[in-house]
């Protein structure tokens, strides 16, 4: 019994939560469709989660193409196929690991902070102070990160997937010593712009995840610097989750519509 109603009570919290997240959603496409947009405020987030995180994800998506290159060669060699290297590291890094390292990487970088920017601001009453001034917050802090992720995220998951196969392509040609002409062959016979477009939505999708979780749990702190540090700590855990989540149903439907080859 006890159980049962613990479970019910997990349950009931997350659904919670997801009305939450989804009604914090609708409340920020309503302002945007009203044009009730910042320019100014847009730029100024843009600059923070695009322009600052390009390091953090060149870095992942560099590294992470040359680990799955030299992999995919020890593996590949054995059986004379070394130049499939190139085609399945770049359908890798475009189809899966350049969408969730970027959406990853940006959830702890840039959703992290959110979450801490609007928590203290919740906590220190400087919302009250804008609802006061009959400044909607949703409209003046939701709305800006909103649409400068949209506008990042794609970005920077096409930056992280194309370091990688710059990455595989050194490690591939001047490493391991892979003829560079077929792995240039093969990488660009078997990658397609349905590939590139399969990663773009899913940054799309992802983008939404990061700043959605991270607003939400920025507007919901409480209880001082405790409650912020415990929403911080949400927020990363909840977004990281949630692209881990929805990554497999979007690759299961985006692979029906986009199949690969």
């Amino acid at each position: 019994m006890a159980v049962a109603e613990f479970t019910i009570r997990i349950f009931a919290q997350f659904l919670a939560f997801l009305g939450q997240v989804a009604a914090l959603a609708g409340e920020t496409l309503l302002s945007i469709g009203a044009g009730r947009i910042r320019p100014r405020l847009v730029i100024q987030q843009i600059a923070e989660i695009g322009f600052r995180s390009q390091l953090v994800v060149i870095v992942t998506g560099g590294f992470t193409g040359a680990v799955f290159t030299a992999q995919a060669f020890f593996q590949f060699d054995a059986l004379n196929m070394e130049t499939a290297v190139g085609p399945v590291v770049a359908l890798s890094m475009f189809r899966e690991l350049g969408p969730v390292l970027a959406g990853v990487m940006v959830a702890g970088r840039v959703g992290a902070a959110m979450t801490a920017e609007i928590g203290t601001m919740k906590v220190t009453q400087q919302i009250d102070a804008l609802r006061a001034l009959a400044v909607n917050p949703v409209d003046y802090l939701v709305v800006p990160r909103a649409l400068a992720m949209f506008i990042s995220m794609p970005f920077l998951v096409v930056e992280c997937a194309g370091f990688g196969i710059l990455a595989s392509y050194y490690v591939g040609v001047e490493v391991l010593g892979i003829q560079g002409a077929y792995f240039f062959a093969n990488t660009q016979k078997f990658s397609e712009s349905s590939d590139i477009i399969m990663s773009l939505v899913k940054g799309f999708f992802f983008a939404a995840i990061v700043v959605f979780i991270s607003c939400r749990e920025g507007l919901e702190a409480k209880n001082g610097a405790v409650g912020v540090g415990r929403a911080t700590t949400a927020t990363v855990v909840n977004c990281s989750l949630a692209i881990l989540i929805v990554n497999f149903f979007l690759t299961m439907a985006l692979n029906i519509v986009f199949p690969a080859g």
